[in-house]
């Protein structure tokens, strides 16, 4: 009886394990306007790697935070912006920076655990008018950081736009275009042409410690699980959305994913 007392009195003397949590220190809550403040032009770091900055979207904010008692695992969490899920992945502090083009209106970023727990959400409402919603934005993230995928989207006159091309004389753009897995990359117009736009995803190749290669077996995951949002109006009353999931398993995979009208 005493040895189970003592039992007792020991574990009700070990500290309590932290709780996961994460802080956002960009953006923040509330009422905004970003125009002079604007940092956009300036280069940040992005964990675990940059992005390419194209330049497209010179309005665009960095979502930076960091995740706190999350043990050994980095990841997949969720960074869930405006609805968009995508992967988030941290380096060894638990720090990320993501960027995103964020429209006027209300605004939201939430952050959930690998087991999909709510650990902060920042709602904030933009008040800079030139900063127009996007009518059609298409995100890719997927599951492996040693995989690299490439978001193509073909638009109604024609033009083609990938990690070669960029930006669309027509104002459409990919921005950014992540090229150390697990994404984002993301497309984006804010007056889109009216016609029958098409969505492919591309298994490219993969990426590790010792840059692109195109070695199936160095990739992390057997199959690579793609997730592509497609939203419209986003942001308005009149938004639409929806989401795919694709299974990628041979480098070269060049799927269409998606075809669909403005």
């Amino acid at each position: 009886m005493r040895s189970f007392l003592l039992l007792l009195i020991g574990w009700a003397c070990l500290p309590a394990l932290a709780a996961p949590s994460a802080e956002l220190s960009e953006p923040v809550g509330g009422w905004r306007f970003n125009g002079l403040l604007d940092r956009s032009e300036n280069p940040q770091v992005a964990y675990p790697t940059p992005p390419i900055d194209r330049g497209i979207q010179r309005n665009r904010t960095m979502i930076e935070g960091r995740l706190k008692a999350i043990g050994n695992q980095r990841g997949p969490h969720t960074l869930a912006v405006n609805g968009n899920p995508l992967n988030l992945y941290t380096d060894e502090q638990g720090r990320f920076v993501r960027p995103y083009a964020f429209g006027a209106g209300s605004n939201s970023v939430e952050i959930r655990s690998a087991e999909g727990q709510s650990l902060k959400r920042v709602q904030f409402y933009e008040a800079n008018n030139l900063r127009t919603p996007a009518k059609v934005r298409v995100v890719l993230g997927w599951d492996d950081p040693k995989a690299e995928l490439d978001l193509h989207i073909i638009t109604p006159d024609g033009q083609h736009a990938f990690w070669a091309h960029t930006a669309l004389t027509n104002g459409g753009g990919l921005d950014p275009d992540g090229v150390d897995g697990p994404g984002p990359e993301m497309f984006t117009m804010t007056a889109p042409l009216h016609g029958t736009y098409l969505v492919y995803v591309n298994y490219w190749g993969n990426f590790g410690s010792g840059g692109y290669n195109f070695d199936e077996s160095s990739n992390q995951n057997e199959v690579i699980t793609s997730q592509i949002s497609l939203v419209l109006n986003e942001n308005t009353v009149d938004e639409k959305r929806e989401t795919f999931i694709v299974p990628l398993r041979a480098i070269g995979d060049l799927l269409l994913v998606k075809t669909f009208k403005y």
